[in-house]
C-alpha cells in the first residue's frame, strides 16, 4: 500500500535542538546597543528636573551631610555650597550626556569625526533648552537660561575631552592623507 507521493518530503522534520543550533543567540540591533544609554540618561535628566529634585528637596539631603562634615557651617555658607553642588550637577549631567550622544552617533565606527562631535554637542545643548522649558512648567522649579548655559558648557567640555582623547598626540587623518598625496621632492 505504499504509493508514491511526490508531493511529500521524504526527510523528517528537524527537531528543536537542531534548529536552535543553527540559529544562535538572539542579537540586539546595533542601533539599540548604541542608543540605549542615551535614552536612559535623557530620562535621568528629565527626572532630575522634576519637583522631587528641586532645591527645597535636595536641601534636606545635603544639609545633614554638610553639617556632619562641618558643624560650624552657617546658613549662608550652606546656601552657597548647596548652590555650587547643584550647578556642578548640571555641568556633570550634560558632560556625561554629550559623551553618550557621541557614542550613539558614532555607532559601531571608530575614531573621531567633527560631524559626530558637533552633532553630539548640539543635541546636548538643544536638550538642555528643552530641559529648562520643562522646568518652567514645574511649580517648584524655574527655568533659567544660566542653567542651560552651564549645561551647554558641560557638553562643550565633553566635546573637548573627546577631541583630545581621539586626536590628541596623534597626527590628524587629514594631515596623514595630505602627506601621502604630496608629490615626492
Amino acid at each position: 500500500m505504499a504509493e508514491s507521493q511526490p508531493w511529500r518530503n521524504p526527510r523528517p522534520a528537524p527537531q528543536l535542538p537542531e534548529i536552535q543550533a543553527r540559529l544562535g543567540p538572539p542579537r540586539v540591533p546595533a542601533w539599540v546597543r548604541a542608543w540605549w544609554p542615551v535614552a536612559l540618561w535623557a530620562c535621568f535628566i528629565f527626572t532630575m528636573s522634576t519637583d522631587t529634585f528641586s532645591s527645597e528637596h535636595t536641601r534636606w539631603v545635603f544639609e545633614p551631610i554638610l553639617r556632619w562634615l562641618d558643624p560650624s557651617l552657617t546658613a549662608s555658607q550652606f546656601k552657597l555650597i548647596h548652590h555650587i553642588i547643584r550647578k556642578c550637577a548640571h555641568f556633570t549631567e550634560y558632560f556625561v550626556f554629550c559623551l553618550l550622544l557621541y557614542r550613539g552617533v558614532r555607532g559601531g565606527r571608530k575614531g573621531w569625526r567633527w560631524t559626530w562631535g558637533l552633532t553630539a554637542l548640539f543635541c546636548a545643548a538643544g536638550y538642555s533648552v528643552l530641559d529648562e522649558i520643562h522646568q518652567a512648567f514645574v511649580a517648584s522649579r524655574q527655568a533659567s537660561p544660566y542653567d542651560s548655559l552651564i549645561d551647554s558648557i558641560g557638553a562643550f567640555a565633553a566635546f573637548v575631552v573627546l577631541w583630545i582623547w581621539f586626536r590628541g598626540g596623534r597626527p590628524s587623518q587629514d594631515a596623514e592623507t595630505a602627506a601621502s598625496d604630496a608629490p615626492p621632492a
